[in-house]
């Protein structure tokens, strides 16, 4: 036999650790969240910087769009119908509580144009443009479409994603207006009809306190919201776990990132809007 002792077996074949060595570090508790958070940051950044690059994808933007306006202007109306119907009914309520029934229309109008429309159009675009966006990616990443776009030398995020996120912010615009108009002609149907209000004074108030920065902040949030929802949605598209489970998971986790992103983006537009911009009037 050979003097030589025989060898250990190799730790990772055993799946044992030597023996000197403490336990494996535990990952700090959200340190994933951070990461995912940074990546969706980077992602944003890019799309940010890709857009003014050429070549443009004209004809994926275009297919984009329609997709999008096509799954979202009707769902949008029938939501704004009822949305302006119950804002002019509250505000028509309140007011008459405190004997200021000429400024129902104003306040309405206002809560209509200001909150209710830019978060209508939000939740609708992330809710079902997002969310298809979102799976359409993952279908993309898991069968491994964008790894072969990067050996070819084409970036995604300059073919697939750039496209879908100027669509979602392009209609976001668009359709903040239609609601808009649906939602103050609700308010003024409701208002007029249901609680017995004068036509004339619905309109005078609105144009004693609206004011031309109400739309311009109005379509700025949609424009900010379409950008989220479409970043967050091709962010879960392009990491999501391995099969089509997991395609359904970053479906279900962009929504609701979406959502939480956007009423705290509301938030913090709204105070620095109220801040900047002084009441008509005031």
């Amino acid at each position: 036999m050979s003097g030589t002792a025989p060898r250990s077996p190799h730790p990772a074949r055993t799946g044992r650790r030597p023996a000197g060595r403490g336990p494996r570090p535990r990952p700090l508790p959200g340190l994933g969240m951070l990461r995912q958070t940074g990546r969706m940051f980077l992602l944003a950044g890019s799309v940010l910087r890709l857009m003014f690059r050429r070549p443009f994808n004209a004809r994926e933007f275009i297919e984009q769009f329609w997709f999008i306006a096509s799954v979202t202007i009707l769902p949008a109306c029938l939501v704004a119908i009822p949305f302006g119907a119950v804002i002019a009914l509250q505000v028509g309520s309140l007011t008459e509580q405190f004997g200021a029934q000429s400024f129902t229309g104003g306040a309405s109008v206002l809560a209509v144009i200001q909150q209710a429309s830019p978060l209508i159009v939000a939740l609708l675009v992330s809710g079902v443009a997002g969310s298809a966006l979102c799976a359409d990616l993952g279908a993309r990443t898991i069968r491994e479409e964008l790894d072969a776009m990067e050996v070819m030398g084409i970036s995604p995020v300059h073919r697939l994603v750039v496209p879908r996120v100027l669509a979602a912010m392009a209609v976001a615009v668009l359709l903040n207006g239609l609601v808009s108009v649906v939602g103050t002609v609700g308010g003024y149907f409701f208002n007029v009809i249901m609680q017995g209000g004068t036509p004339g004074a619905y309109v005078a108030s609105f144009s004693a306190l609206a004011q031309l920065p109400d739309l311009y902040i109005s379509e700025l949030k949609a424009l900010i919201y379409g950008f989220l929802a479409g970043v967050v949605a091709a962010h879960r598209g392009m990491n999501p776990r391995s099969g089509p489970k997991g395609v359904g998971d970053a479906v279900n986790q962009s929504v609701v990132i979406t959502f939480l992103l956007l009423f705290f983006v509301n938030l913090v537009l709204t105070t620095v809007y109220l801040q900047i911009v002084p009441p008509k009037g005031g």
